[in-house]
């Protein structure tokens, strides 16, 4: 069930478009139960597109076709690292590499303490700065390298233990 606070949160996202248009807002919405339950369950889709108007398949679609959603449950920082060719080529496989072995955890995993979930994402538009990670999908990192790498690591888990917001 939606709280109540997000349905006035979508609201204001609706009140945006003609009452006709109410689907413009469907990434909004998303992104506002994302951010209040930490991903989008399949029961979480259907609540959105009900409140909207939508048919629940075409919020589906939404969702898996954006990489910013999570269609499941992830750790507190999400750490997405850009894979494509220019930042390959600017040590993107490395950096991605490295944070794997430093969290213990492969592309895709979440760490045992559930602090962190390393996943590879597509350009983040940012090329010229690669290798980047996006983390909580609000926060780029650039010129990632081992220093910068350990610093975000240190500078996270400090926010997790002191319940700082990413």
């Amino acid at each position: 069930m939606l709280s109540e606070s997000t349905r006035q949160r979508i609201d204001r996202e609706l009140a945006k478009y003609p009452a006709d248009q109410r689907q413009s807002a469907v990434i909004a919405a998303l992104s506002i139960v994302q951010l209040e339950r930490g991903w989008v369950s399949p029961e979480s889709e259907v609540e959105v597109a009900e409140y909207i108007g939508m048919p629940p398949i075409a919020v589906h679609e939404v969702v898996t076709f954006y990489n910013m959603f999570n269609t499941k449950p992830v750790g507190r920082f999400k750490l997405n690292v850009c894979t494509n060719l220019p930042c390959q080529l600017g040590g993107g496989a490395q950096a991605a590499q490295y944070l794997s072995e430093k969290l213990g955890v492969a592309l895709g995993e979440t760490t045992a303490d559930g602090v962190f979930t390393l996943q590879e994402c597509e350009c983040l538009g940012a090329c010229g700065d690669a290798p980047v990670a996006l983390v909580n999908d609000r926060n780029m990192c650039s010129f990632l390298n081992r220093e910068r790498i350990d610093s975000l690591i240190d500078s996270l888990r400090a926010q997790a233990k002191s319940g700082e917001q990413a």
